[in-house]
């Protein structure tokens, strides 16, 4: 896995306002075409709902497709929270052997395993004398089309 496999690691500013966008009431198909209501449910922030734990939580952007199974592609900004307690099944931002990755966190039979969520990859069964640090568990991913 190369180093470059993320390209940024950011974390929100401490008390930045959050930023509001109309938030409308009327969901949008994705099948056929129907009337939009014209009127505005409130205002939602972003930030406020994506990030539960405003200290602890970084933004990384993703680099390659080992786990596009999982929704995470190719540039997708992650959303990753320190303050979470990793448990089997999270996806997670780890460092193994001094390398960063993005894998889904497997504990099975007394087992550590970094699954990626593509079959073209391999998973990674941790072997003795490797070191596995978990930086934050992945709670939401975003993708920009444009």
């Amino acid at each position: 896995m190369p180093s470059s496999l993320y390209q940024t690691i950011t974390a929100p500013l401490a008390g930045s306002p959050p930023i509001l966008a109309p938030l409308f009431s009327h969901k949008v198909p994705a099948g056929f075409p129907s009337p939009a209501d014209d009127y505005i449910e409130g205002r939602l922030s972003l930030d406020q709902h994506l990030i539960q734990h405003k200290d602890a939580t970084f933004f990384v952007r993703a680099k390659g497709n080992s786990m596009v199974g999982a929704g995470i592609f190719d540039g997708d900004l992650l959303v990753v929270d320190r303050s979470l307690n990793p448990s089997s099944g999270d996806i997670v931002i780890a460092v193994l052997d001094a390398e960063l990755t993005v894998k889904r966190l497997i504990r099975r039979d007394g087992m550590v395993i970094l699954k990626p969520e593509n079959p073209d990859f391999s998973e990674i069964v941790l072997k003795e004398g490797q070191e596995l640090q978990v930086w934050g568990v992945v709670t939401s991913t975003t993708k920009k089309f444009i």
